[in-house]
This record gives structure tokens, C-alpha cells and sequence, in this order.
């Protein structure tokens, strides 16, 4: 008969748990009764043994011989060059008292005594173990016209010490026990943690930006399985969100650029018609300013389409020590000085254009408003890569730090007056970096400017 496979989580700790305790019980009430000191049976070979020791002495004693010289050769023939086999013989009458025994100093009369004692019923013989000597009672023997009882001991090595200790102390049967089946206990903790580990690390990636299924989640138990299917349905519901998102935000912009054509073809006409005038120059400035904000979106959004999706690992120098180095030379050609850091020999689990794109808007923001100095320092902690970027420019009002991150929000200092920016380019940085599961902040510099610090997690070594 085959037996149900219990899937169910709670079914293995419950059957577990319970085959567990089974055999504890089991162990404390059954290795007690088989104590060789309890008075026992005498298994059947044994038996015959005994019974043949017993004709012997009966049949060399009839021949004339005296009860002690019987015995001492019966004894020696018994030894066969192994002194653990040696008999030990002790008579008595039908009333207990000891009449011949063999080598008193080996089996003192007070066990002897204890043992006739327990004699139930002579037609039955027991055994029972005492000290390393196993005493078998009794047998009834006939020696010449009386009749006796023969008491048959052995030397006994069986079971070792350390049983017998562990019989004379429960609370050692019960440790024993307990060693036993802590590896069964130790596999059943390991067996449940696994499918708990590998849901752990699903969670992770996903935490890291990392959108992907993992069939490997719907297996095990039945708990586990429907977590895992739950969570691998989560995993594919957000991708979709996320595509369905970046996917409007990208149709918005090209639909956006269509009446903006109109409205710059329009005031060009208009222009050539009624010449320059102040109108209409301030709706070409804000033309020209709604198609950089579109551009904007369409570089966000063709950087954000489907890149949850196509993430891998990068070396830090590659990402950025190119990207870093073009910034120099940007700023020598403006006559001011950029000082870069040494890149971290380490590796980053990212969307390559999505993380280079806000590094770079955030130092070409540092280099256009500093008035000659940047400073971009990055170094790794604990798991975890942390960028420093600022400048010796006018800074940003410490009211509107939290707000520089906001999308189309300029402020409202001559940092951005001058610029014509679009409010944009650190909304996409702040977006880039929480995609990536990092951080990002704003506030007032040493040097004088404006300071910026990311933090983002590393690829684990």
C-alpha cells in the first residue's frame, strides 16, 4: 500500500513532529526493559547450554567422582583459552542454602543469596546479570540420591558500560535520545527554511529593481508554492504596470511634438508677415522651451521602457570613468577645474544609460553654476557606493533643497534663472537612482555651492 505524500507544511511538522516524539516515547519506556541486571527469560540456545552443563555434571558425578573435582572440570573444560567463556557453578538444596559453589572470590555468597531469593518457580529458569558474571536459576540437578539446584553463571561483556549508565539514569536515556534525533530535527528545520530563503532572495532582486520570475519559487510545500505563484503573479503585474506607464509617458511626448510643429510653423508665419515684435519672440523662447521639455520626456522614457527588464552587472570605471573624463574637458574649456576621485574597482547590477545619464546631470549641473571648482568624490561602504558632487556656485536656498528633485520645478535664484533649463534633468536622476534602489539628496556645500550625495547598493562580492 502506497502512502499519501504530504505536501502541506504544516502536515510534514505535525507528521514530524509526532514520529519524533513517537520514538522518544518509544526510546524511554522500551530500552529500560532491556536492562540484562532485570530478571529475564533465559533465551532458548542459552537454555540448551545450560541444560547440556547440567547432564555433564550429573553423569561424571554418578561415576564416583566428588562434586568439587566435577565441577573444577567442568570449569576448565569450559575455559578453551578464553577466560571470558569460564563457568561459574554454585549447588544448592531445594531450600537455597549454597552447598558447592566455585570461586568465591568471583561471585561473593550475598549475590548468590540475593538471587535464590528471587526464585519464583524452580521448573522455570531466569537469568539475571550481575556485576560482568550473568547468573542463570535454576536447574533442577540429581547428584546420587538428592535432589538439587544448579546455578550456571557466565562472564558477560554485554551490554557496554556506558548502557548500563544510561539505564541507571533517565535523564541520560532522555539526552541520548534527544542526540539522536536532534539530525532529524536540524534536516526538518533546513527543509523548511529553504523555500523561505529562496523567497527571500526573490524579494531582494525585486527590492534592487531586478523584475523577474522565478518558477523555482512554486515548488515545495503547498504554503510555500501558493506564496511563490503569488508572488511571481506580483512580479509579472508590476512589469506590466511599469510598461504600461513608461509606454503613455513616451506616446504623451510624440503626440505633444505635433501640435508644438504647428504652433512654431504658425508663429513663423506670423513673424514673416507682420515682422519681430516682442510676442512673438516670447512665443518662439517658449516654444523653444516646451520642445527641450519634450525631448526630455522622450530621453526618459526611452531610457525607462522595458529597462527593468534588462538589467546586468557593470564595473563602475565603465560606466563612468569616460563620462567623468569628457567632463574635465568641459570644464578646462570653461577655465574651471573638475578634481574627480579614484573610481571603486567594483561592479553594479544596473541599467547602464539610465545610471550614466543621471551622473551626468548631476555634474553638468556642477560644472554649468560653479564659478571654477567641482569636486566629485566616490568611495564604497559597506556594500554600498556613496557619490559626493559639489561646487563653489551660489548654492540653492535651503528652503527649496527638498524640492530641486521635483519634475519641472526651476529655481527660483539666478542658479537656474540664466539657464533656460527645463526643470527636468535632476527629476530624472532622482528617478533613475530610486529604480536602482539607491537615494539621493541635496544640500548646502562646504566650498559654497551646491552638494549631492547618492548612495546606491553595490553587486555583492
Amino acid at each position: 500500500m502506497k502512502l499519501p505524500k504530504i505536501t502541506s507544511l504544516y502536515g510534514r511538522i505535525f507528521a514530524i513532529f509526532w514520529f519524533t516524539m513517537f520514538l522518544v516515547i518509544l526510546a524511554v519506556l522500551a530500552l529500560p526493559r532491556l536492562d540484562p541486571r532485570l530478571t529475564k527469560d533465559i533465551s532458548p540456545p542459552h537454555y540448551s547450554d545450560m541444560l547440556q552443563t547440567r547432564d555433564r555434571i550429573e553423569q561424571e558425578f554418578s561415576g564416583g567422582k566428588e562434586l568439587h573435582s566435577v565441577i573444577d572440570e567442568i570449569e576448565r573444560r569450559s575455559k578453551r583459552g578464553n577466560e571470558d567463556n569460564k563457568l561459574r557453578l554454585y549447588i544448592t538444596d531445594l531450600d537455597g542454602e549454597v552447598q558447592v559453589w566455585s570461586r568465591r572470590s568471583d561471585f561473593t555468597l550475598r549475590m548468590l543469596r540475593n538471587f535464590v531469593t528471587r526464585v519464583e518457580d524452580p521448573l522455570k529458569p531466569q537469568q539475571k546479570l550481575y556485576g560482568k558474571i550473568m547468573l542463570s536459576e535454576p536447574f533442577p540437578i540429581k547428584l546420587g540420591d538428592e535432589d538439587r539446584l544448579l546455578y550456571i553463571g557466565v562472564k558477560w561483556n554485554e551490554p557496554p558500560s556506558f548502557l548500563l549508565q544510561l539505564f541507571d539514569h533517565p535523564f541520560r536515556l532522555l539526552l541520548a535520545v534527544m542526540l539522536v534525533s536532534t539530525p532529524l530535527l536540524l534536516w526538518l528545520a533546513w527543509a523548511l527554511s529553504q523555500p523561505a530563503r529562496r523567497l527571500e532572495k526573490a524579494a531582494q532582486r525585486v527590492a534592487q529593481g531586478v523584475f523577474e520570475t522565478d518558477p523555482s519559487l512554486e515548488k515545495g510545500t503547498s504554503e510555500f508554492r501558493q506564496a511563490g505563484e503569488s508572488f511571481n503573479q506580483m512580479v509579472e503585474a508590476v512589469n506590466d504596470m511599469i510598461c504600461r506607464q513608461q509606454r503613455l509617458l513616451s506616446d504623451i511626448s510624440h503626440e505633444l511634438r505635433s501640435p508644438l510643429t504647428r504652433l512654431r510653423m504658425a508663429q513663423a508665419l506670423a513673424t514673416r508677415k507682420q515682422g519681430e515684435s516682442t510676442e512673438l519672440t516670447r512665443i518662439d523662447t517658449e516654444a523653444q522651451r516646451l520642445e527641450q521639455m519634450i525631448g526630455k520626456l522622450l530621453e526618459l522614457s526611452s531610457m525607462q521602457v522595458d529597462n527593468h527588464k534588462n538589467r546586468e552587472a557593470q564595473p563602475l570605471s565603465s560606466l563612468w570613468e569616460e563620462l567623468l573624463t569628457d567632463c574635465q574637458f568641459e570644464a578646462e574649456q570653461m577655465g574651471k577645474v573638475l578634481h574627480v576621485s579614484a573610481i571603486p574597482e567594483r561592479s553594479i547590477v544596473c541599467y547602464p544609460q539610465l545610471l550614466m545619464s543621471a551622473l551626468e546631470n548631476i555634474v553638468r549641473n556642477a560644472i554649468s553654476y560653479s564659478k571654477d571648482e567641482i569636486r566629485v568624490d566616490m568611495r564604497e561602504e559597506a556594500e554600498a557606493l556613496h557619490i559626493r558632487i559639489e561646487d563653489n556656485g551660489e548654492g540653492v536656498p535651503d528652503e527649496e533643497l527638498e524640492s530641486i528633485f521635483r519634475p519641472f520645478y526651476r529655481v527660483s535664484t539666478a542658479r537656474d534663472r540664466h539657464s533656460g533649463g527645463t526643470g527636468l534633468g535632476l527629476a530624472i536622476t532622482e528617478s533613475a537612482i530610486r529604480q536602482h534602489n539607491g537615494s539621493v539628496s541635496a544640500s548646502r556645500s562646504e566650498m559654497g555651492g551646491l552638494l549631492v550625495e547618492v548612495s546606491l547598493p553595490l553587486l555583492q562580492s
